[in-house]
């Protein structure tokens, strides 16, 4: 149950923090951490500031687990914790989010400066802003409200900031978790507060198995002229991506607990090739993202996927070859029984007044890895859903209700 009067106390004074959660906000927004995948230079940075800021801000008691990575010009990878004791110590409140963003994209398509963050209309604009600062921010000051009421929760509180999530997790919770005895308990009450839908109904318990791959054709490079003495890479790389797209016709299934319901396969990034008009390309790069039901297993799908691949080499003359940078099975999904879908579902309805419902999503959170482990585990947040997008934002009602939402699960009994 949780405690009405202790949510009202800590309603007005989550609200009262309005503009420090905006002004918080904006300064995460200058800091920003980009994995050296995506050609930045890692999240030191950012992770020193919020850590300064989190010690003035009333917090106390912090553990680190830093990944080596020498990629990065720190040689490390931070990931922290910090911990709220609550009347028991024995089972823990977790709230997990990432300091990582992607890149801003086409700066064109931005109406100001990515990394300034400015509000309008009720909303804050700026890269990483709802991914994922909306509810790192709302998290913090959900704990403290705790802080600065005297309250002590009823179980112990760990608020998780790691890195490398939007590439492989692997220099972020997957290390925590690899390198640490029992991270988590069975019984913790496990949130990832990193996907949702508008209306804040979604408890996303499941997600499809995610499998990036790189596609490199050579061919023979030659004057556009004279395309006989060459062999045009871009030609068999297009005719490559018409027969991808076509997997879902191999992969057909449909599951209503996932929106899309069935798996999805979609060519995404392209690399330039030559740099003039009159010269045919002897290579060519793109990229594709897949995300696929649980259901089917990746490696039957990485068959067929070289199935197809083989028969554009010899249809060619061409030589193809596939690169994987996210291979993610899926884990079976958490239970909609299980005790972090009823807490939530009893804060969302205290807050917002909805009826939830337990889903499944394409999109892939560090909640996976999590479910591999054993550990039942909900993603949830009312999102703005402009993640990755130009103009990225998050309405700055949905930063102070997510709070109050963290805040009664803190207080719950």
């Amino acid at each position: 149950m949780i405690d009405a009067d202790k949510l009202k106390l800590l309603s007005q004074r989550i609200d009262s923090y309005r503009e420090a959660m905006i002004e918080l906000q904006t300064d995460l927004c200058a800091h920003p951490a980009v994995g050296p995948e995506n050609g930045g230079d890692g999240e030191l940075l950012k992770a020193n500031f919020l850590k300064d800021r989190l010690i003035q801000l009333g917090f106390k008691n912090f553990r680190h687990y830093d990944a080596k990575d020498s990629r990065v010009s720190s040689g490390i990878r931070p990931n922290f914790v910090t911990t709220i004791k609550g009347k028991n110590t024995d089972k823990l409140i977790w709230i997990i989010t990432h300091m990582d963003i992607v890149p801003p994209g086409e700066l064109r398509l931005w109406s100001n400066a990515p990394y300034k963050a400015y509000v309008k209309e009720g909303h804050i604009f700026g890269r990483g802003v709802e991914d994922n600062q909306q509810d790192m921010v709302a998290s913090i000051f959900a704990a403290k409200a705790l802080i600065d009421e005297g309250l002590i929760p009823e179980n112990s509180i760990n608020l998780a900031f790691v890195s490398d999530e939007e590439t492989s997790s692997n220099m972020g919770l997957y290390y925590m978790i690899d390198s640490t005895d029992n991270l988590f308990k069975h019984d913790d009450l496990i949130i990832v507060p990193d996907s949702g839908n508008a209306e804040g109904s979604l408890i996303e318990v499941a997600e499809k198995s995610m499998l990036w791959l790189c596609f490199k054709t050579t061919g023979k490079q030659c004057h556009g002229s004279n395309p006989q003495l060459g062999n045009n890479a871009f030609v068999a790389a297009s005719h490559l991506v018409t027969k991808l797209v076509k997997l879902k016709k191999l992969f057909p299934k449909s599951d209503p607990l996932f929106d899309p319901p069935e798996s999805t396969f979609e060519p995404t990034k392209k690399e330039a090739n030559v740099g003039n008009i009159n010269t045919i390309p002897g290579e060519d790069v793109f990229c594709m993202d897949c995300r696929v039901l649980p259901d089917y297993d990746l490696q039957d799908v990485l068959s067929a996927i070289k199935k197809i691949v083989r028969s554009i080499e010899k249809k060619f003359k061409v030589q193809i070859e596939i690169s994987t940078a996210q291979y993610v099975q899926s884990a079976k999904p958490t239970s909609p029984d299980a005790p972090v879908v009823g807490a939530l579902t009893e804060a969302i309805a205290a807050i917002y007044n909805i009826k939830t419902f337990a889903g499944g999503v394409g999109a892939g959170t560090v909640a996976s890895y999590i479910r591999k482990k054993n550990y039942p585990v909900a993603v949830w947040s009312k999102t703005n859903q402009t993640a990755h997008q130009p103009d990225e934002n998050c309405p700055i009602d949905n930063m102070l209700g997510n709070a109050k939402v963290f805040a009664c699960l803190f207080i719950r009994n």
